[in-house]
C-alpha cells in the first residue's frame, strides 16, 4: 500500500489519469458485456483507446475538481455560507465538498464526456443525458460522500473504482 501512497502523492496527476483510463474505460467495457450477455471486447482498438483518452481527460479535470472544492467548501465556512460544523465532523464535510462537486462540476462532466464520446464513435447521441444528471443525485452525491471521507490519497482511486461500479449499474438498468 505504501506504493500507492507515495505514487499519487509524486505524480497525482500521472497516476488519476492512469487510474481513470483503465478502470472508467473498464466500467464501460462491463456496462456492453452486461447489455449484450457477451464476455468480448465490445470496442475496436481505436475506440478503446479513445475512451482511455478521453478518460484521461476526465481524470485530469476530476482532480483538480476534487482539490479546488475542498478549498470552496472551506471558504464557505470560512465567509458563514455554511455552518462550522462542516470543517469538524467529517460525514458532513465529505457530504458538503460531494453535494457542491457534483452540482457544480458533475453538470459540466456528464455533458463534456458527452461531447467527448460523441467525437470518438462520430455520432450525435445525446439521448439519457437527463438521466446521467439524475445520476449525481442517487450515485455520484452519496458515493463521492464515501469518497471524501477517505484520506486524500485514496480518493481519486475510489473515484475511478466507482466508474466500475456505476457501469455495472447502468448495465443492468440497460439490459436488453
Amino acid at each position: 500500500m505504501n506504493w500507492y501512497i507515495q505514487a499519487v502523492t509524486a505524480h497525482p496527476i500521472i497516476t488519476a489519469i492512469i487510474q481513470f483510463a483503465f478502470l472508467g474505460t473498464f466500467g464501460e467495457v462491463i456496462s456492453k458485456w452486461i447489455v449484450t450477455k457477451k464476455i468480448i471486447w465490445p470496442f475496436s482498438f481505436k475506440i478503446t483507446i479513445w475512451k482511455m483518452v478521453v478518460w484521461s481527460i476526465l481524470a485530469v479535470c476530476i482532480k483538480y475538481t476534487f482539490t479546488g472544492f475542498k478549498g470552496y467548501v472551506a471558504a464557505l465556512v470560512e465567509h458563514h455560507l455554511l455552518p462550522e460544523a462542516v470543517m469538524t465532523h467529517t460525514l458532513l464535510r465529505a457530504f458538503a465538498i460531494s453535494f457542491f462537486t457534483n452540482i457544480q462540476f458533475g453538470v459540466f462532466m456528464v455533458i463534456f464526456h458527452r461531447l467527448l464520446d460523441n467525437l470518438v464513435l462520430k455520432v450525435k447521441n445525446w439521448e439519457g443525458l437527463g438521466k446521467g444528471m439524475l445520476c449525481m443525485i442517487w450515485f455520484w452525491i452519496p458515493a463521492h460522500t464515501i469518497t471524501f471521507s477517505l484520506p486524500t490519497n485514496f480518493q481519486i482511486g475510489l473515484a475511478a473504482l466507482w466508474s466500475v461500479v456505476l457501469g455495472i449499474i447502468l448495465g443492468f438498468f440497460n439490459k436488453k
